[in-house]
C-alpha cells in the first residue's frame, strides 16, 4: 500500500466531530451507539489515494487494516476479480471484510477511480471493536443480511399506517400460548359434548382418539346442519355428525402456514399436534388481532361471489391488502404467496361461474396456473399464465367446449385486472389446453428435442400447480419436468444458456448500470433482477431431480445437494427477497399511475440502504451466473 502525501497518525481533533457527523449518515454506523463511532474515528488513520493508485493488491499479504471510504470511489479487479467481476466501492463503504476477518491477503487489486479519501482502521482495533458493538460486528459478519434487515425495517415504517396484525405470520404455532382445548371420545353422546360446549362457551369438540390424535371436529355451523335440523337424537354418538377428515397442522408449522390452510378450507379452528398428539387449538380469533387482518373475510368474499362484476371489485382491495402487510412488517415471500392465494381465490371462482353457467363438468378438467403464480410469487402487476388439462377418449371433438370455456375465462380475468399473456400462454390457446397425453407428449418433446424457442415455453410451463378441477390429471405433469431433464444433459446446457441470457447491471467498473427512461434513471427489478434467480433456481432444482415449486424452495432445497456453502446459499435467497420486496413497493407506489412498466424502479429514488442492497444483489446475481457457467459451459 503506498501514501504519496504525509498524514498524521489519527484524525485531528477538530475534525473529530464532522466525522462521526459523516460517518452516521452510512449502515453500519447509523446503528451504533455514538460512543463506539467515537472509537473507529479515534482509532483511524486518514490517507489519500489519486486516480489510478492501488489501495490494496495480493502481494501485499494479509489485509492489515479496515478501509472506509469517505469521498470517491474504488473498483476490485484482477486475480479472483476476472471470475467474479469489478465492483465499485463507493463513499460510506467499508472493505475488504471477508479477507480482514480471515487475516488473509486480497485476492483482487482494488485502485482509486477519482481522488479518494479514507479512514483507515487497524485489525486489531476492528477486532476489539466488534467485541463492544454487536451492530459493527453484525455488519462484518452478515453484511447482506444486516442490508436487507435495515431495508425491511425502512419498508414497514413506511407503510405502518396500514398495520394490519400483531404478531409476526413467520413465528411458529409453537409461540401461542397452549389452551387446553375442548375434546372428547367418538363414542361421546350429543348431549354430553354440547352441555360441555355450552358450560366453556366454546364453539366446537374436537374428537380425539385413543393416542390423543384428532378425528374429527363438531362446530356450531355443523350442529345447525346435522343435528338441530335433522332433529338428532341427543344419545346419538358424535362420531356421527362431526366433520372429518381434520385439517391439522403441527406445531412446526407456521402461522402464516394456518392462515393459508383456513383460507383455503373455510374452517375457523385449527387442532396443533406435537408427535402426533394435540396440544392446542388456534382459531381466526388467536391469529388475527381483532380480525384485523382481511385475508380470511377477503377471501370468502371471493369465494362467494356471485359475479364478475363483483369478482372485478373484489380484485381492486388485492393491493390494498399487500399494503396492509408490508406495514406489518410480512416478508416478501409471504406478501407474494398470499397475494397468489387471493388471486388463485379469484381465479378458481371464476372458472366454477363459467362452468356452471355452460354446464359443464370440471371433474374432467383441471385449471393449471404457470409461471409466478405457478410459484406462487406473484406480484401485485402480473399477467395471465395459465392452461387446461382435461380427460377425453376423443380430443378433438372435445376441445372445442374446453377452449370457449377458458376463452371466457381468460377475457374475465382480463376484465378483472390481470392481462391477457403477450405471449398466448392462457388456456384458450389450443397449444395449452390439452389432454394429459398431449401435455406429457408436448413436455417430452422441449426435453429430448427442443429448440431455443421450447425453452422460454419450459421456463414457464414447467412451474406449474393445479388450481381446481380434478386436480389428479395433473400430477404427472408436475412431477416429469424434474424426472426426465436430469437424464438430459443437451436439454440442462441449453437451459443454462436461457438463464445467461439477460446480465445483471453492473457496468465494467462494478457500479449500478441503469436505463434512461424519460430523462430518469431507471433499472428493470424483473426482467435484470428478478429473473435472473428464478432462471438459476428452476436449472439447478430440474438437475437435482427435484420437483419443488417457488424459487426459494429451490434455491433452499438444492444448496445441499450441490454443497453450496450456508453462506451463499443465504445470500442467494436473501437478494431474491429484496428484490420481490422492492418490486412490491414500486407497484404499490404507481398503482394509481398509468405506467407501461411498473417493475422499473428510479435507481435516484432509493435510499441509502437500499441503493447500496440493490448493487450487492446484483453482485450477488453475477456469482450465480458464474456457478452456472463454471457447471454447464466448461
Amino acid at each position: 500500500m503506498t501514501d504519496p502525501t504525509p498524514h498524521p497518525p489519527t484524525p485531528s481533533s477538530s475534525l473529530l466531530g464532522n466525522l462521526r457527523q459523516e460517518l452516521t449518515r452510512y449502515v453500519p454506523f447509523s446503528q451504533m451507539a455514538p460512543a463506539h463511532v467515537e472509537q473507529f474515528v479515534a482509532g483511524a488513520t486518514q490517507q489519500y489515494f489519486a486516480p489510478g493508485e492501488v489501495l490494496l493488491q495480493p502481494a501485499d499479504g494479509p489485509v492489515q487494516a479496515l478501509v472506509c471510504l469517505r469521498q470517491g470511489s474504488v473498483t476490485g479487479r484482477r486475480g479472483m476479480a476476472d471470475m467474479t467481476g469489478q465492483f465499485e466501492y463507493v463513499a460510506g463503504d467499508l472493505f475488504p471484510v471477508g479477507a480482514l476477518l480471515a487475516q488473509r491477503a486480497v485476492t483482487a487489486t482494488y485502485t482509486a477511480n477519482e481522488d479518494c479519501f479514507c479512514l483507515m482502521l487497524p485489525a486489531e482495533r476492528v477486532r476489539r471493536l466488534a467485541e463492544l458493538s454487536l451492530p459493527f460486528a453484525s455488519f462484518l459478519n452478515r453484511r447482506v443480511m444486516h442490508f436487507l434487515e435495515l431495508s425491511q425495517r425502512a419498508v414497514q415504517a413506511t407503510w405502518a399506517s396500514h398495520a394490519v396484525a400483531e404478531q409476526s405470520l413467520e413465528a411458529r404455532l409453537s409461540s401461542l400460548p397452549r389452551k387446553p382445548a375442548l375434546a372428547c371420545s367418538a363414542d361421546t353422546p350429543l348431549a354430553q359434548a354440547l352441555t360441555q360446549m355450552h358450560e366453556r362457551r366454546v364453539g366446537s369438540m374436537l374428537v380425539l382418539d385413543a393416542a390423543q390424535a384428532p378425528l374429527g371436529i363438531l362446530t356450531r355451523h355443523d350442529i345447525l346442519g346435522r343435528v338441530t335440523l335433522p332433529q338428532r337424537p341427543l344419545d346419538t354418538p358424535i362420531a356421527q355428525v362431526m366433520s372429518t377428515p381434520i385439517h391439522a397442522l403441527t406445531v412446526d408449522h407456521t402461522l402464516q402456514d394456518a392462515v393459508l390452510l383456513m383460507s383455503r378450507h373455510a374452517i375457523r379452528h385449527l387442532p396443533v399436534t406435537e408427535q402426533g398428539r394435540v396440544v392446542n387449538i388456534v382459531s381466526e380469533r388467536d391469529l388475527f388481532a381483532l380480525q384485523r387482518l382481511s385475508l380470511k373475510h377477503l377471501s370468502t368474499q371471493l369465494r362467494a361471489a356471485p359475479d364478475q362484476a363483483t369478482l372485478q371489485h373484489l380484485a381492486a382491495q388485492v393491493g390494498r391488502f399487500a399494503g396492509h402487510l408490508l406495514g406489518q412488517g410480512v416478508q416478501a415471500r409471504q406478501i407474494t404467496e398470499l397475494i397468489s392465494h387471493l388471486n388463485d381465490v379469484l381465479t378458481e371462482r371464476l372458472v366454477q361461474l363459467v362452468a356452471a353457467r355452460r354446464g359443464m363438468d370440471l371433474g374432467a378438467a383441471c385449471w393449471l396456473s404457470f409461471g409466478s403464480e405457478g410459484r406462487s410469487e406473484q406480484t401485485l402487476a402480473t399477467d395471465q399464465d395459465n392452461g387446461l388439462v382435461f380427460d377425453s377418449t376423443d380430443p378433438e371433438a372435445d376441445r372445442p367446449r374446453w377452449l370457449a370455456l377458458a376463452l371466457e375465462v381468460n377475457e374475465a380475468l382480463d376484465a378483472c385486472g390481470y392481462p391477457l399473456c403477450k405471449g398466448q400462454v392462457m388456456a384458450s390457446n389450443p397449444e395449452c389446453c390439452l389432454t394429459v397425453a398431449e401435455w406429457q407428449r408436448r413436455f417430452a418433446h422441449w426435453i429430448e428435442h427442443g429448440a431455443p424457442e421450447d425453452l422460454l415455453k419450459a421456463s414457464i410451463y414447467f412451474d406449474l400447480r393445479p388450481l381446481c378441477g380434478q386436480v389428479a390429471l395433473a400430477r404427472e405433469l408436475r412431477e416429469m419436468p424434474a424426472r426426465e431433464a436430469a437424464r438430459v444433459p443437451r436439454f440442462l446446457k441449453q437451459m443454462a444458456d436461457n438463464a445467461l441470457r439477460q446480465r445483471p447491471p453492473l457496468n465494467w467498473r462494478g457500479a449500478l448500470e441503469t436505463r434512461d427512461v424519460d430523462g430518469r434513471a431507471t433499472l428493470d427489478l424483473k426482467l435484470s433482477g428478478t429473473a435472473i434467480f428464478v432462471d438459476a433456481a428452476r436449472l439447478f432444482a430440474l438437475a437435482q431431480g427435484m420437483p419443488l415449486l417457488g424459487t426459494r424452495a429451490r434455491l433452499e432445497g438444492v444448496a445441499t445437494a450441490m454443497r453450496v456453502a450456508p453462506q451463499e446459499s443465504e445470500a442467494w435467497v436473501s437478494a431474491f427477497e429484496f428484490l420481490q420486496m422492492l418490486r412490491l413497493q414500486v407497484q404499490l407506489g404507481t398503482r394509481d399511475r398509468d405506467q407501461a412498466n411498473p417493475n422499473l424502479v428510479e435507481v435516484d429514488t432509493l435510499n441509502d440502504i437500499d441503493r447500496r442492497m440493490l448493487k450487492e444483489t446484483m453482485r450477488i446475481a453475477r456469482r450465480l451466473q458464474q456457478r452456472i457457467e463454471l457447471d454447464y459451459q466448461r
